[in-house]
């Protein structure tokens, strides 16, 4: 026994070390010293793959010995393909284009290592996509029609992908590099202080008495940890492991009960202040401040909450549900007074992002500020110290926020070890609630949840790379514009299918990178402007959650409620339309973002509102009472007209509804 365990316990150990290696290089660069974008994103990537090949081991079905042979050779391979970019990167600039050897030979290796990465972490699907990319580079020549190109070498070929930043160390990279990871650590850090359970409390004193109480508390639970944490599977077994047995026990069927938590917990991903990594690469794609995204994306996510909600209100009153009696739920006063300190590093990452701090930064002080927020409660003690504790965490605070609303010029470096030297210190305090291990395994957990994001980020930059090399991007673009014969909504629709398909091998960030680099400009060339086309992008790329044969959080959210998987994703994939929807709002209701008159405004949000409660009960059959067949298709009609960008068709639209509205009150 102590044989086998002694080698799990070192790499457990060396793991561990690389992984708070990796956030020390983080917050060093989010709080101090930024680097250039190569340096950045080649350490970055490094540390990624190292602790990748660490913990994934090449395959279980080989010996021991040689699995150990072949993951310390792919880490060593790693630490030499970073290494060269890192020390030579200046004598490549030089040779720019006149490659040496050396730099041929690095960038296969960096390229191969990439894909089985890939592999590991994400699955066959988007390796081979990224290997069809590369195939096509060479086969350019030999392909049909406006798909045919010149074709390119290997050196042309490496040049691209591991010499500029224009491939792997692309803008899709650079943003999991700086953004994300601080980010996904800020999420990190926040659940291993004990802010789940606070939010999900939360969510059931607010919500647990109305009818399905435990299923609005779900959805409301989501909204609260997914604006956090960004990604629906951590959302799922977050939240769900609390919510699903309590929708079970209240009469949701079990399917439902996963359905629910896969489209609420889906919506964490477009809610802000942080999203996903999506919002970053939209927010640097287009040039936009991220502020501006989170502004943009702030209405139409309330809506697709709204959403989630309306069914589940529509089943609730179908069955004729009731909600938790007041006894079973946490008190609102007393979950604010145990828990209120949850709320400050989130309070503070909204007031600096409205401030103009960069989202680096930001990000930075927010995660600092976690730390010193859990310590406003301390764990039992006498009095006196407690309340020194308090005070000195108070100040540790107020300082930290001081010196970080500097948004002309970074941290000091004697300001920058003095804060974050004030945040260990506050671990090993005997008051702590989050002790030094614990705020470690946090730290360790947040690296180890970044590798997917980064690993998927520099396979996407193979396929950016080969986009921008061969020109395909504008071929397709035309290929989307001419099937859709100019038509945007026939154009929208073959996006979201490309999406739908796409979303079946890849996970959301790959996803979005390699459709909006494909068709974005072909909305671009039908009217849509810049950001807006990024965003029914990434909304569309949430679907691979939810939609079957591929419905990730689905699947998750099955494991918990005990039923097929399969039919969890058909009903996720009910509750989540407005994934579908809400981006048809964004191009034919954009009062919905708050843009326009506030005429405007106000008939775009009231259509949209009505539109998405008309759809909700067509699919759901029931509005007042269970809907007749023909009732379900004025209610669908309702939501066709009220979409449409036509007053005249909205009014009628307006109509149909308050016609299935009248003849389903006759008949309760």
């Amino acid at each position: 026994m102590n044989e086998t365990s002694s080698p799990r316990t070192f790499l457990s150990a060396v793991l561990a070390v690389v992984a708070l290696l990796l956030v020390a290089f983080q917050i060093y660069t989010a709080g101090y010293a930024p680097m250039t974008a190569i340096y950045q994103r080649s350490i970055h990537l490094t540390f990624i793959l190292v602790l990748l090949f660490l913990s994934t081991p090449v395959s279980r079905r080989w010996p021991a010995a040689l699995r150990w042979l072949a993951d310390g050779a792919l880490i060593a391979a790693s630490l030499a393909m970073g290494g060269y970019i890192y020390f030579n990167y200046n004598a490549i600039i030089d040779r720019f284009g006149w490659w040496e050897p050396s730099d041929i030979y690095m960038g296969v290796l960096a390229v191969l290592l990439v894909l089985e990465a890939t592999r590991r972490a994400i699955g066959w699907p988007m390796t081979i996509i990224s290997a069809l990319f590369i195939i096509y580079a060479y086969a350019g020549p030999h392909m049909p029609g406006v798909l045919a190109h010149k074709g390119y070498g290997t050196e042309r070929l490496v040049g691209q992908l591991y010499l500029t930043t224009e491939g792997i160390f692309g803008v899709p990279l650079g943003v999991a590099a700086t953004f994300v990871f601080i980010f996904i650590l800020f999420g990190a850090l926040l659940e291993a202080t004990g802010a789940g359970k606070f939010f999900i409390d939360l969510a059931y004193a607010l919500a647990g008495k109305s009818r399905g109480g435990p299923a609005k508390a779900s959805v409301v639970a989501s909204a609260f940890m997914g604006s956090l944490s960004g990604s629906a599977i951590a959302n799922v077994v977050t939240t769900g492991a609390f919510t699903i047995p309590l929708m079970k026990k209240l009469g949701y069927k079990p399917e439902e009960a996963a359905g629910v938590e896969a489209a609420a917990s889906t919506g964490g991903q477009i809610m802000p202040p942080i999203m996903g990594a999506g919002a970053f690469l939209i927010a640097e794609y287009t040039q936009t401040p991220y502020l501006t995204v989170v502004k943009l994306s702030i209405v139409p996510a309330i809506l697709y909450f709204l959403t989630v909600y309306l069914f589940v209100d529509l089943i609730a009153a179908k069955r004729g549900m009731r909600g938790m009696p007041a006894s079973e739920l946490p008190s609102t006063k007393k979950v604010m007074l145990e828990g209120w300190h949850y709320l400050i590093p989130l309070f503070i990452l909204i007031y600096y992002l409205f401030k103009g701090v960069s989202a680096m930064k930001v990000g930075f002080i927010g995660v600092l500020a976690i730390v010193l927020a859990s310590n406003l409660r301390p764990r039992q003690g006498s009095e006196e110290g407690r309340r020194l504790h308090v005070l000195l965490h108070l100040a540790a605070m107020g300082y930290l926020l001081y010196i970080g609303f500097q948004p002309s010029r970074g941290f000091a470096l004697w300001q920058f070890y003095l804060v974050v030297g004030m945040v260990i210190a506050s671990s090993l305090s005997p008051y702590s609630p989050l002790s030094l291990s614990r705020l470690v395994q946090g730290l360790v957990s947040g690296a180890m949840s970044a590798i997917p994001v980064s690993v998927a980020t520099a396979a996407a930059g193979i396929v950016v790379g080969v986009v921008g090399l061969t020109g395909v991007g504008l071929k397709f673009s035309h290929l989307v514009v001419s099937a859709s014969g100019g038509h945007l909504l026939l154009a929208l629709l073959l996006v979201a299918l490309a999406s739908l398909v796409l979303g079946m091998g890849l996970p959301v960030t790959a996803s979005y990178i390699v459709l909006v680099v494909l068709a974005g400009p072909a909305l671009q060339d039908l009217g849509v402007p810049l950001i807006i086309a990024h965003l029914i992008v990434f909304w569309y790329s949430q679907d691979s959650n939810v939609t079957p044969p591929v419905a990730l959080a689905a699947y998750a959210a099955s494991g918990l409620a005990g039923t097929d998987a399969m039919r969890a994703g058909v009903q996720a994939w009910k509750f989540a339309k407005g994934l579908y929807l809400i981006p048809l709002l964004m191009v034919y209701a954009p009062g919905i973002m708050f843009t326009g008159t506030p005429t405007q405004i106000a008939i775009d949000l009231t259509r949209g509102l009505l539109g998405l409660w008309a759809f909700a009960a067509a699919l759901e059959g029931y509005m007042f009472r269970e809907a007749k067949p023909y009732e379900r298709l004025l209610l669908a009609a309702a939501g066709v007209g009220l979409f449409w960008p036509s007053l005249t068709v909205n009014l009628g639209g307006f109509a149909l509804l308050a016609l299935a509205a009248v003849l389903g009150r006759r008949g309760r």
